[in-house]
């Protein structure tokens, strides 16, 4: 099992612009069905990770929850989640948790979709594996940062899919 970190970032490190918009990403040409895209990512994945402001951006963009996986939403407050889906809001350390999320994969990986502190919660706990990156062609100038972070990365792969470069890493702890 692996826990991956799959985001997009503008090309100065921004993964939503300063009102925590996403329109920049989808004014950018991109195949979902080319390399490193979404279908094929999410067919591995058993169990999402959100933060709230995550979670609430999800929500305002659909019309119903479209996920089958287990969801954990990592929250200091309460939050409505859909009827009839396996959408848990939790408190806590990471590591207190992640028993909870691992067993909840069953024999597939996790996707920490964001936002990138969630995601360096997740490696200050040594729980992150990957960090998958699609690097758009545009500049924010401010916003979400992608992981606010130092962490050691290393380079296991890269394609070109349209207009975006996209990297996976290895996340590597000995190298901190």
């Amino acid at each position: 099992m692996t826990t991956h970190y799959y985001t997009a970032t503008s090309l100065d490190g921004f993964i939503a612009s300063k009102d925590h918009s996403l329109d920049w990403l989808f004014r950018q040409e991109f195949d979902p069905d080319g390399p490193m895209g979404y279908p094929g990512f999410i067919k591995n994945i058993g169990a999402l990770v959100l933060g709230a402001s995550t979670y609430e951006w999800v929500r305002q963009q659909q019309d119903e929850w479209v996920y089958e996986e287990p969801t954990w939403i990592f929250s200091h407050r309460d939050l409505p989640t859909p009827e009839g889906k396996d959408v848990r809001v939790v408190q806590g350390e990471i590591s207190e948790v992640f028993p909870q999320i691992e067993a909840s994969a069953g024999d597939k990986d996790i996707w920490v979709m964001g936002g990138g502190d969630l995601a360096g919660q997740f490696a200050d706990a040594q729980l992150l594996d990957e960090v998958w990156v699609q690097y758009a062609p545009v500049t924010l100038g401010t916003g979400a940062p992608l992981l606010p972070r130092q962490l050691q990365l290393d380079l296991v792969d890269t394609v070109q899919n349209r207009s975006f470069v996209c990297a996976r890493y290895q996340v590597n702890y000995t190298a901190v």
